[in-house]
């Protein structure tokens, strides 16, 4: 699993099994039993799947399959072969640290997919898991056209991965990628030189479009801040190992996009579009901007609240989005 970018189990400091009644599981010894057994305690813990899978048999089959070092291409009949007593041990180890950690997969394995690209991940970052991979793997179709897109930017890029993605979607475009946090971008850094886009793609650190002065797109895309004060009090113990930077924008959620709604018209081509995240909170945006015509995405796999507008939306509401940020008070001087 995950080729040159995998880290190897061996890199992976484990707790000790202290809950496992070791002779009560001793027949447990297929990978595809660890994942069954794996996925049962999970439920029993009470874990929440958010992070790139959505229930604990898949959880349970990445963490396993990783130990073990087994390829999600390998032959099927690989899973009932039975492994090592030190295969096994180490299994159980990191399916208990799961547990009793609440660290998401990623963060165990640094390893997180996203538009079927292996990315380095840890706790200075989110997860990624954001539906607009799917995008990306269409290149955005029908609403740019390929080969004219030559510049485009990757807002609050956290990892980084949807602007590496991009790079590999549209192979002749110069990527940028922003955030306000230097810790994520050192991530970000890394997952470039891993996939070899130094060349094309670079890492600014920019509070919304403050460092990008002049700088033109074809594509604005962004997965912001979208989660509520209040909203963060109640998530599940998983996302508190998320840094809040990445999760929280005051107090409906809205902070961040509605200063990307302000600037964007003067970072974007003509012909542009802006395409950004705000999951639960569509509805609040919608109420905030009802005459907006925001497009909302539907997508194969799931995933909801992404909307893209073209540039002469953006410039036609232009007054509005500027009237709306100076009303909420947290207007961001942005050159012009």
């Amino acid at each position: 699993m995950g080729g040159d970018y995998s880290i190897e189990p061996a890199a992976i400091h484990y707790s000790r099994v202290d809950n496992i009644n070791i002779p009560m599981i001793s027949a447990i010894n297929t990978p595809r039993a660890l994942i069954h057994w794996g996925a049962d305690q999970f439920q029993k813990a009470g874990l929440v799947f958010a992070h790139g899978t959505d229930n604990a048999l898949d959880e349970a089959a990445c963490l396993v399959m990783h130990a073990l070092q087994i390829g999600y291409d390998q032959p099927d009949a690989l899973l009932d072969e039975e492994v090592t007593e030190a295969d096994r041990l180490r299994v159980l180890q990191l399916l208990e640290q799961r547990i009793t950690s609440r660290e998401p997969a990623a963060y165990l394995l640094h390893e997180a997919w996203f538009a079927n690209l292996p990315f380095y991940v840890d706790e200075r970052v989110l997860v990624p898991r954001s539906p607009i991979a799917e995008l990306i793997e269409a290149q955005f179709m029908p609403w740019v056209k390929t080969e004219q897109v030559s510049r485009i930017l990757d807002m609050c890029t956290g990892s980084g991965c949807i602007g590496i993605a991009c790079a590999h979607a549209f192979p002749d475009a110069t990527v940028d990628l922003t955030d306000l946090s230097s810790d994520a971008l050192g991530v970000a850094r890394e997952n470039i030189k891993r996939h070899h886009m130094s060349d094309r793609v670079q890492a600014l650190q920019s509070d919304v479009f403050s460092a990008l002065h002049g700088r033109v797109y074809d594509i604005i895309v962004a997965n912001p801040p979208y989660v509520p004060a209040e909203e963060m009090q109640q998530l599940a113990p998983e996302f508190a190992h998320e840094p809040s930077l990445g999760l929280l924008a005051g107090p409906d959620g809205l902070d961040i996009v509605v200063q990307i709604l302000k600037h964007a018209a003067r970072h974007l081509d003509e012909s542009g579009i802006l395409v950004v995240e705000v999951g639960y909170t569509e509805e609040l945006l919608v109420a905030q901007f009802p005459d907006v015509p925001f497009m909302w995405l539907e997508f194969e796999y799931g995933g909801h609240g992404v909307f893209m507008l073209e540039a002469a939306q953006l410039e036609y509401y232009q007054p509005l989005f500027d009237r709306v940020v100076s009303q909420r008070g947290n207007a961001i001087e942005q050159p012009r």
